[in-house]
């Protein structure tokens, strides 16, 4: 189910999602205005984000992006997908996020996802559907991976 959309409007209920569905989003170009903007927003002003002159003399070389705003964009980009759309309850968690390599201003992110678990949740009024995620640039170069958490609305709860 590669690149899978749902309906407008209609995002997978629990009972939907199975272990082995995959994902994939569009990609997005991170640039140089994304990094300020971000830095702005956080108030993480580290040199290696925002000063050029700096980062050339660093071992990276250049400035790169924020590793929260990699996460981010691959967090907006899995929603814009729309599978979750309007069956969201909440963003539960994440495990074991690893940031593999940099992101450079200029690189395009796209996020996979994989479900690996299934499992209900009736207090909840859904279930928690946990996602393998691997964001990789144009390269296809991992830059970040992990799993997320949701809880997704089931059924009876529409």
């Amino acid at each position: 189910m590669s690149g899978q959309r749902a309906p407008k409007g209609r995002g997978l209920h629990f009972e939907d999602f199975v272990v082995g569905q995959r994902y994939e989003t569009a990609a997005r170009t991170i640039g140089e205005e994304d990094v300020m903007a971000f830095a702005r927003l956080t108030g993480d002003e580290s040199p290696i984000h925002i000063d050029a002159e700096y980062a050339a003399r660093h071992p990276l070389g250049q400035r790169v992006a924020h590793g929260l705003l990699g996460l981010s964009v691959a967090v907006a980009q899995a929603v814009r997908l729309g599978f979750l759309e309007g069956t969201l309850i909440a963003f539960r968690g994440i495990r074991e996020w690893k940031f593999s390599r940099p992101i450079y201003f200029g690189d395009s992110l796209r996020a996979r996802m994989e479900v690996v678990e299934v499992r209900p949740a009736p207090p909840l009024g859904g279930g928690m559907v946990t996602l393998r995620v691997e964001v990789v640039n144009q390269r296809d170069e991992m830059v970040q991976q992990g799993e997320w958490s949701v809880v997704v609305m089931g059924r009876n709860k529409e």
